[in-house]
């Protein structure tokens, strides 16, 4: 996606990483994933997307890109339990959750929280922009507002 002055690619979790959990039926902690079909509403992180009533789904822990330190974090995330085609706009901010607040954590290169700003999500590509021209942001994570979810990465493009 481009901004003005910014170009940046909204990314979600990686494919062979998807891949690796369906296979090995653990997550980044080692723990079982919980199979489950959707009951509609849960925030897909592979193809970012709310899900249909009825989907089948994994529920697993996820670790965020960013290098190991006390700042990287486990948490939940839910994603489809094959495989999916990804995002119907890959690189962009995804259509379902516009207009959903979310709180965008800034972080350098070393993994370290850097900054954020929580935005109503109405106009998220101008955050996003403003976020990301402190030349210190390597990265951005989008989180859910009330469970703190990771729902995606914003990389520079």
């Amino acid at each position: 996606m481009t901004t003005t002055r910014t170009r940046y690619l909204i990314r979600p979790l990686p494919a062979p990483l998807l891949a690796g959990v369906r296979r090995s039926g653990l997550d980044a902690a080692g723990q079982p994933v919980e199979r489950r079909r959707a009951e509609g509403g849960e925030p897909l992180r592979c193809c970012l997307r709310d899900a249909t009533p009825g989907e089948p789904l994994l529920l697993f822990g996820y670790a965020p890109p960013i290098p190991p330190g006390p700042y990287r974090e486990l948490g939940p995330v839910f994603a489809h339990d094959a495989d999916c085609p990804g995002p119907a706009a890959p690189g962009g901010y995804p259509a379902d959750w516009r207009g959903r607040p979310q709180v965008l954590r800034a972080y350098d290169g070393a993994g370290r929280i850097v900054g954020g700003r929580q935005h109503d999500g109405d106009d998220p590509e101008a955050v996003l922009a403003e976020l990301l021209a402190d030349p210190v942001v390597a990265q951005l994570h989008s989180r859910n507002v009330v469970y703190g979810c990771f729902m995606f990465a914003v990389v520079r493009a």
